[in-house]
């Protein structure tokens, strides 16, 4: 077990002096360590992974130094273009540090949504001819940091579950908002019609969602729970819109996947859909992942929905102001936002879904009416 300390060390004393990415489970040690010790303008958390490999590019074209770039293996697939097509040794020849999260390392037991990634993870840096270590000591990054610097590209450290010793972030960002996503969820999941769908995005909010389908005693065919594919499930809740009119569609959204993919904000306001209803449960936090900080609450995310075309925006942060919003949803067209300000909270006994992502999927598209519909 590497200690954060020593490999945060170990980075800075090889030149490694500018730290981004997207938080990760199995890294938050050593981000809880970066966010605690690096100055703040040395460490950004980044809307996606691609765009910490632009930012390492920036620093690296105005310093000459290199960057750490940390992220979940499933957020390689936001970096293959940007990799291969700026920092690749055959364009731009950008040197960096790759840090990543093994989930669904083949043999360990993980979540249905991490057994392809972890399965082609390595496979995956290969074909992009980045040179990569299985992180066991810390020797490894310097190693690591002096070969990205030697060939003036990309290097990689792969981590599996458990390689760095524990620690607790200090620099929490708080808030004073006095519900929990999971109590404005339930708000939400009470003022729905028998008939409306819901497409969840990934994280804590789906479990939390799932669990209380269980307590109400109902199944779960009207919600499609989006476990993996950060970012992406206001564009599934806008395919099934535009497909299915005569049914409300509400896409419940975390603020760290809302900033992830904005840009899918305007595709929605340009469809037009009115039974699109995006709820937007903003803690200003990547909280399934380790707390890390988001640009949440310094974004106006109201703005923005209206800015992209949005034909209503609403927000709301106690409970009397959600139940009159969710009110004033039965009155309006969509595409319309809805911002819920919530607190960093959530269960320490919060289960996981019980049915598989197939299962989900099956009994979705049977309420949806597709399920024989199938080419």
């Amino acid at each position: 077990m590497i200690e954060v300390k020593d490999a945060y060390e170990a980075l800075v004393e090889s030149g490694v002096d500018m730290f981004t990415g997207v938080p990760d489970s199995l890294l938050k040690n050593i981000c809880a360590y970066i966010t605690d010790t690096a100055p703040k303008e040395k460490h950004i958390i980044a809307a996606n992974e691609g765009n910490a490999v632009g930012i390492a590019a920036g620093h690296y074209l105005a310093t000459g130094k290199p960057a750490l770039v940390y992220m979940q293996n499933s957020g390689l697939g936001n970096t293959v273009n940007p990799l291969l097509s700026l920092a690749d040794e055959k364009v731009y020849s950008i040197p960096m540090v790759l840090m990543i999260g093994w989930r669904g390392e083949p043999g360990v037991h993980d979540e249905p949504q991490h057994v392809k990634q972890g399965e082609v993870t390595l496979a995956l840096l290969d074909a992009m001819q980045i040179p990569y270590v299985v992180l066991k000591d810390v020797s490894q990054i310097r190693q690591q940091v002096a070969l990205a610097l030697e060939r003036k590209a990309p290097t990689a450290l792969v981590i599996r579950k458990g390689t760095f010793g524990s620690y607790k972030l200090k620099n929490v960002s708080a808030n004073d908002n006095p519900l929990s996503r999971e109590d404005a969820l339930k708000l939400v999941v009470d003022h729905l019609r028998k008939d409306d769908v819901i497409v969840s995005t990934t994280g804590k909010l789906s479990r939390e969602l799932f669990e209380y389908r269980e307590a109400r005693k109902e199944g779960h065919g009207h919600d499609f729970l989006t476990v993996g594919s950060m970012g992406h499930s206001s564009s599934i809740a806008l395919g099934i819109a535009l497909e299915k009119p005569e049914r409300r569609v509400f896409c419940f959204d975390g603020d760290g996947a809302f900033i992830m993919h904005t840009g899918a904000l305007g595709i929605v306001a340009s469809m037009k859909p009115k039974n699109f209803f995006h709820i937007l449960f903003n803690n200003g936090a990547h909280e399934s992942v380790g707390g890390q900080p988001t640009i949440g609450y310094q974004l106006d995310a109201t703005a923005i929905a209206k800015a992209s075309g949005y034909c209503h925006v609403l927000q709301a942060t106690t409970a009397g102001e959600m139940v009159q919003a969710l009110q004033q949803l039965e009155h309006v067209e969509g595409p319309v936002l809805l911002e819920l300000r919530v607190k960093i909270d959530s269960r320490d006994d919060l289960g996981r879904p019980t049915t598989t992502p197939i299962e989900n999927k099956e009994a979705f598209m049977r309420e949806l009416g597709t399920e024989h519909q199938e080419l």
